[in-house]
């Protein structure tokens, strides 16, 4: 029976994506005023703001919270429309700059490692493969659903990115050299890493932070240089991404620098623009230290 609804469900999910971004950006707006009104993990993303911004009042705070609500209604949106987007559609709505620096580094003969949050729609980031030289590629964590994890590699696979689990991530890397495939490999910088992986802790956001340090460590061993994948809502379903140099030559840095460097560009973005991030994640859950007493509530 499980099967027939996850069938059933993954139809009504391509049918729904036929219609129009306009159309479909009416249900988002029906779904943030149902979210609001329940107030969808409205203790979580409290706590987090809070402690993210203690010098902001609780209306500045309840106001990042409901813009938070309407991003993530369009993001959600925006993720399943993917399945029926053509070429022409996803670079209208995604610019791409800076893409000659990638380019350049694919003609000198070297892989780049690029590195992201949960900020803005990161299921478009992909896109970058109909922009790039060097093969696209991406890491993800396996869903449980199997018939779901199926449906989210289609859609990230849909500009021809390759996907691979982050416990494969390392051996597809060393095919893709031996083979001399030249890729731009994205890595999602904010998920908490497992407990028995925490190997580092910096202050992100006002807060005692596990961190992983997987884009740094695979930028090392292979002498990757490294960007961050700077993207920026434009306007409602449109979206640039400016690929941001971080470091070319990541081996001569001392343990952790690079892994700071990268934090600090994704903490910037997400201060400036508070709301294009995931706070409803429990992305502070190993945390035993935090860097102010208490978290305002809403």
């Amino acid at each position: 029976m499980q099967k027939i609804g996850n069938y059933l469900a993954l139809k009504f999910l391509w049918l729904f994506s036929l219609q129009p971004l306009s159309v479909l950006y009416l249900y988002s707006d029906f779904l943030y005023h149902i979210i609001r009104l329940f107030g969808y993990r409205r203790h979580v993303i409290n706590e987090n703001l809070g402690y993210a911004f203690p010098d902001k009042s609780k209306d500045e705070l309840r106001d990042i919270r409901l813009k938070f609500y309407r991003n993530f209604c369009d993001i959600m949106i925006e993720t399943i429309k993917v399945q029926s987007m053509t070429e022409k559609q996803i670079r209208k709505r995604v610019i791409w700059k800076n893409t000659e620096y990638v380019d350049q580094l694919h003609d000198q003969g070297k892989d780049i490692i690029a590195v992201m949050g949960h900020y803005c729609c990161w299921e478009w980031i992909p896109s970058i493969n109909l922009h790039v030289k060097p093969l696209g590629c991406a890491t993800y964590r396996p869903l449980k659903n199997k018939e779901f994890d199926e449906y989210m590699l289609k859609l990230r696979g849909k500009w021809g990115t390759q996907n691979y689990t982050m416990d494969d991530t390392v051996r597809k890397i060393v095919k893709l050299r031996r083979s001399n495939t030249r890729f731009i490999i994205g890595l999602i910088a904010d998920q908490s890493p497992a407990k028995v992986r925490i190997d580092y802790w910096t202050n992100f956001l006002n807060q005692n932070t596990a961190v992983l340090l997987g884009p740094e460590k695979i930028a090392k061993s292979t002498k990757s240089p490294l960007v961050y994948l700077d993207m920026q809502r434009v306007k409602r379903g449109y979206y640039e991404v400016n690929i941001v140099p971080v470091e070319e030559k990541p081996e001569e840095l001392p343990d952790y620098e690079l892994t700071e460097k990268h934090l600090r560009l994704l903490e910037k973005a997400i201060i400036n623009t508070p709301e294009n991030w995931l706070w409803s994640h429990r992305r502070w859950k190993y945390s035993d230290v935090r860097t102010i007493d208490t978290a305002k509530k809403n």
